[in-house]
């Protein structure tokens, strides 16, 4: 019982970690990146889809994001959708492709990113003790209901802690690499 529910914090963990990383991928950083397009969705053909469904996306200079619609007919629908997004990005259509030039982020936008970045790593810390409280409640009830020993508990919880530990210091590693990332002028 004990190496199971092990495994399955550590799963557990590892999405969170996973989702945490996902989330801060698209916050735009004054860099072009592909991943910054990966929250919008598409009107077209009767229907919403990712824009990756859509048209190719590609970086090819580091200030400049260039969609390559499958369908030209939907270059119209991308470019609306890139525009009415939250990320403030201006798209426009250029013949084949639909081009996006990424300004540089002024001073306090940096600030209030990086704000965003600290509250996205706290939630992904407070979801890992959340999975800690789950998997001890339920030592504490094995315990109790005589299925397994208060050592064996104690040295589970121990393992919990430590694996829930390791997805915590992923997380500030996360958060420290896109603070660096979005401070970079």
């Amino acid at each position: 019982m004990e190496e199971l529910l092990l495994m399955e914090v550590q799963e557990k963990a590892g999405k969170t970690v996973q989702n945490t990383s996902r989330e801060m991928s698209v916050i735009r950083t004054g860099k072009a990146s592909p991943a910054l397009l990966d929250n919008i969705r598409v009107e077209c053909w009767g229907d919403t889809l990712p824009i990756r469904q859509v048209a190719g996306i590609s970086a090819p200079e580091p200030r400049l994001i260039v969609v390559q619609p499958w369908d030209q007919s939907t270059a119209g629908a991308i470019a609306k959708a890139i525009e009415s997004s939250d990320l403030g990005l201006r798209a426009s259509v250029d013949g084949p492709v639909i081009r996006i030039p990424v300004p540089k982020l002024s001073e306090e936008r940096r600030k209030d990113l990086t704000r965003l970045v600290r509250k996205l790593a706290e939630e992904g810390r407070t979801a890992l003790r959340n999975i800690r409280r789950d998997a001890n409640d339920q030592l504490k009830k094995a315990c109790k209901a005589s299925e397994i020993t208060e050592d064996l508990e104690k040295k589970t919880q121990d393992l919990v802690q430590k694996a829930v530990d390791e997805a915590s210091s992923e997380i500030d590693t996360l958060l420290k690499a896109k603070e660096k990332e979005i401070l970079e002028v």
